[in-house]
């Protein structure tokens, strides 16, 4: 019985499932194509030296992908977590009919392992479809001559299943227990006034703009002037950004309502003092996730394009020698910055899935008020669409810095290429953002507007 009503479960609940499931099929994909790089590689036609190298290079990505794996494990993690908090007074209800915690949280593990399958099979499914693409990605990166092979790697496929299995299990059991610790009064409690705001007067976020400007203009100056020191304390810089794009994120959250509301005559119309509302609700815990996620994304665009600007370089110059054992470690970026752009997208789907089942209370009021559909479903898109847009900006900014240096740094390797690379990349995060816009939009609309 357990089994079937979890079943039933996800069969109803697929669209709610569906960023969830995006993710973990991308986690899937992106995992099995990293491990699977060398047999893309030895399908090629190469040489007999050049596959004895190849063979032994798997062994080097292998160790690399074992970060990858460590940042879909939390990244997992989280989004269980969205789904537990989320799904709470369903579980309430559950031992309400005197289920009990532990068939509640057998029928939470069950359909966790369901969708986990799902989602193994599809992303495997997919890193086998998109073979000749990424089996491009590395015949460019390790210079060697490409024809578009699909390609099929068994032992990628086991390494991959065995890994991601371990990663649905321990997120699993963090889910299962987060429910076993709740009472049942803590399950049937969902709903949640909003946020306090603290520090927002003028002389705070006066403040908070100071320290958004020392800090950014901190890390940028040190980016373009010093790039030396960048680099090595790369990790440092990383968290000084992080810090002032929290600050800056701060200051635009105080600022633009007061700026909107200065305009009346556009601001008190159709339901934008709602929408504002909704945002402002939730900017306490909003701007620390969206400054993660902005600084985790040019993290990423900026690792892509470094790795593919040092690839061409290793075939020239001094490093000539040294390309194939550098070759790992350039492919090893590329992927991670994809991981980072994939993680940092899944973020903002979740955190906007989490807001809108905290806001499903103001929605219900608004349709009892008669408020139009069609704009609460633009009210929906617009609260969506802002939490999406600003961090890419704000990444776009940073990465602007960032590709600088890299460009530079492609002037001394004797790179070429940069500007096609910068373009690809910005292209590719665009496309990931604009694929979960689109699947977080829905899934929030179709969870505030049910009759």
């Amino acid at each position: 019985m357990l089994i079937k009503l979890a079943l039933g479960n996800v069969r109803r609940s697929a669209r709610d499932f569906s960023v969830y499931f995006m993710t973990l099929a991308f986690a899937v994909c992106l995992l099995y194509s990293f491990l699977a790089s060398t047999d893309y590689l030895l399908a090629l036609d190469l040489t007999a030296e050049q596959r004895l190298y190849y063979a032994k290079s798997g062994e080097v990505l292998v160790a690399f992908a074992v970060f990858v794996a460590v940042i879909f494990a939390f990244l997992i993690g989280y989004a269980n977590v969205f789904l537990v908090r989320r799904r709470k007074r369903e579980f309430g209800l559950y031992e309400l009919l005197g289920m009990g915690h532990a068939r509640v949280s057998c029928v939470l593990a069950l359909e966790s392992a369901s969708v986990g399958i799902v989602s193994l099979i599809a992303g495997m499914a997919l890193g086998v479809a998109l073979s000749p693409l990424f089996g491009l990605v590395a015949a460019f990166v390790f210079g060697v001559p490409w024809t578009p092979v699909v390609t099929v790697s068994f032992a990628a496929a086991a390494q991959t299943a065995l890994a991601f299995a371990a990663i649905t299990v321990v997120a699993a059991l963090r889910a299962v227990r987060s429910v076993d610790r709740c009472s049942l009064i803590e399950l049937m409690r969902t709903d949640r006034a909003p946020e306090r705001r603290v520090a927002s007067g003028r002389v705070a976020v006066g403040v908070q703009r100071l320290l958004a400007i020392a800090l950014l203009a901190l890390v940028w100056g040190v980016c373009l002037l010093a790039p030396g020191y960048f680099i090595v304390f790369i990790i440092p810089m990383g968290f000084i950004a992080l810090g002032g794009t929290y600050f800056a994120f701060r200051v635009l959250a105080a600022r633009v309502p007061e700026r909107l509301r200065a305009r009346s005559e556009r601001y008190y119309s159709g339901l934008v003092p709602f929408t504002v509302r909704q945002v402002e609700a939730r900017i306490e815990s909003g701007c620390t996730a969206l400054a993660a996620v902005c600084v985790l994304m040019a993290a990423g665009m900026c690792m892509i394009v470094a790795g593919l600007v040092f690839s061409v370089g290793l075939r020239s110059g001094d490093l000539f020698e040294s390309a194939w054992a550098l070759a790992p470690l350039a492919y090893a970026c590329v992927f991670y910055g994809a991981a980072f752009m994939v993680a940092a997208a899944a973020v903002l789907a979740l955190q906007q899935l989490s807001q809108a089942a905290d806001a499903d209370v103001a929605y219900r009021t608004l349709d009892r008020l008669g408020a139009d559909a069609a704009l609460v479903r633009s009210s929906v898109r617009a609260q969506v669409g802002v939490s999406f847009a600003i961090p890419a900006v704000m990444a776009c900014l940073h990465c602007l810095f960032g590709f600088a240096l890299i460009f530079v740094l492609s002037i001394m390797f004797a790179s070429e290429g940069f500007v096609l690379f910068a373009a690809a990349t910005v292209g590719l995060t665009l496309a990931i953002l604009i694929a979960y816009y689109l699947a977080t939009s829905s899934t929030c609309i179709r969870a505030l507007t049910r009759p």
